[in-house]
């Protein structure tokens, strides 16, 4: 599955650039104009990175930024900075709010490319291990453990869980765990999303983990450590 990457810039032409360029290089790319288009789309789907202006309509990018690291939901994803802005102090302020890199206009297609592609490498790395409370879930055993002992799983409830632990206390409708686990070119009743999350609470019962994946009337679910166990 390609890469799902947002970017928020309200340059045409450095849009219709990038459409291409990314599409060309196997990325999905998605786009924003300024921050409210941006949030919106984030509340539907979370990027796996964002491409960030600094100087936008509204909201600046760095202030955008500075809101993502303080969200639980959106502080784990990683971001690169696009900006005429090329002084010293202005790589530094940005690098100090989190963006994981900073690249200056003009820029190359192909250098961006290269600068995506290391900095979605280097945030994999750091995922490989999932852990809430003594569960953990293991991506490159692909091994779900509680307390030293292995639990077992299907698959799609190995991938429905990891999605939940990767984005916890945030709620999500049928439609959009359909889209995140399943992918968007999938036709399947959104039912079926109920049938694997009451197989995943079944087996996360037997260690009282399955009150973590919760029911929010009328949305959808929710993953929460706030209950207890």
């Amino acid at each position: 599955m390609s890469s799902y990457i947002l970017l928020i810039e309200d340059e045409a032409s450095i849009h219709e650039m990038l459409d291409l360029a990314l599409t060309k290089a196997g990325f999905t790319l998605e786009h924003a104009i300024n921050v409210t288009e941006a949030k919106n789309i984030i509340f539907n789907r979370l990027p796996e990175l964002i491409l960030l202006d600094w100087m936008l309509p509204g909201m600046s990018g760095i202030e955008f930024a500075k809101q993502l690291k303080k969200d639980q939901s959106t502080q784990e994803i990683p971001f690169i900075m696009l900006t005429a802005r090329g002084e010293e102090a202005d790589k530094i302020r940005g690098l100090e709010i989190g963006a994981d890199d900073y690249v200056t206009k003009p820029f190359s297609p192909r250098e961006l490319i290269a600068r995506i592609k290391a900095v979605l490498r280097r945030a994999s790395s750091t995922h490989e291990r999932l852990q809430i409370k003594n569960l953990i879930l293991d991506l490159v055993e692909h091994r779900i453990m509680v307390d030293d002992k292995e639990l077992k799983m299907g698959t799609t409830e190995f991938r429905l869980l990891q999605f939940f632990m990767q984005h916890p206390e945030r709620v999500y409708s049928r439609s959009q765990v359909l889209d995140h686990v399943w992918g968007t070119n999938v036709y399947i009743d959104e039912r079926t999303v109920d049938v694997h999350i009451l197989r995943l609470r079944k087996a996360l019962a037997p260690y009282k983990y399955d009150k973590l994946v919760q029911t929010v009337r009328g949305v959808g679910y929710r993953f929460s450590e706030k209950t207890e166990l």
